[in-house]
């Protein structure tokens, strides 16, 4: 077993900016996963992990070993000092483990559905990794069939959306596209489209989701592209008694996203 304990080991180094730039984590295919429930998760979502990093004196070698256990590969298992490991974490209280793990193309080909009625939710160009974390806890929470981003706008595997999502970015079946292929996808598989808009809208309520269902949710500033709304099936809205008339995305999408599932009687 390797032990590093400088700082300006290379490997560090890597990890630093595979934390840091998008632009290292395209070029490498890998990612940082930070935390044992996160890399559970990973884990049990499919993820190869190439290497993973502990701390001993918070995170022992037997609870590392016990884990590589339920692996069907072999990562590299690397013990690091105190030093190296707050170089390398956001936070001090993630039990002391990091990994590298591969990444997934998230393609709409490879969506695959166990039944004839998947409730799928679609958000057009977000960008706030906060948020996007809070749609793939919604979607985890609902156990929507998939989470589909349409134009992205932040990387799937940037730090702070596998934080925010507490681990929910490997708990989702997820697929990005641009609307045009989004729509052609869903269209093709006769999924009923229902934007989230404030114009030309039914009471959200109204609406049947037993059937083959896409919501559909823009960003709050500017709502949903003029094409979503176009190829809607129907535009919905929930009605706002208050001063404002907008909530959160996150917040928006799973009072629709609950009221789907209550239809089919959180099936």
């Amino acid at each position: 077993m390797k032990k590093i304990t400088s700082t300006q080991n290379s490997l560090i180094k890597e990890i630093v900016l595979l934390k840091e730039k998008s632009r290292e984590r395209r070029k490498s295919g890998t990612f940082v996963i930070e935390g044992l429930r996160e890399v559970q998760l990973a884990l049990k979502g499919g993820y190869q992990l190439n290497r993973i990093l502990f701390y001993n004196d918070i995170c022992p070698v037997v609870k590392i070993e016990e884990l590589v256990r339920t692996c069907n590969f072999t990562p590299d298992l690397i013990e690091i000092s105190k030093e190296v490991y707050q170089k390398i974490s956001y936070r001090q209280t993630t039990e002391g483990i990091i990994a590298i793990a591969n990444t997934k193309k998230h393609s709409l080909e490879e969506l695959s559905f166990k039944n004839n009625t998947p409730l799928i939710l679609v958000a057009e160009a977000p960008e706030k990794p906060g948020n996007i974390g809070a749609l793939l806890r919604t979607a985890d929470a609902a156990a929507v069939d998939a989470v589909i981003i349409a134009n992205p706008k932040t990387d799937l595997y940037n730090p702070n959306i596998i934080r925010s999502s507490v681990g929910c970015v490997f708990t989702n079946q997820i697929a990005a596209g641009t609307t045009q292929e989004i729509i052609k996808f869903l269209k093709d598989r006769n999924i009923q489209i229902n934007c989230a808009a404030l114009t030309a809208s039914v009471n959200y309520h109204t609406i049947d989701y037993t059937n083959p269902t896409a919501i559909v949710v823009g960003t709050e500033a500017t709502g949903l592209s003029d094409e979503w709304l176009e190829n809607a099936s129907r535009n919905i809205i929930i009605p706002m008694q208050g001063e404002i008339d907008s909530m959160n995305v996150s917040v928006s999408a799973a009072i629709i996203i609950f009221e789907a599932k209550r239809q089919r009687s959180f099936n």
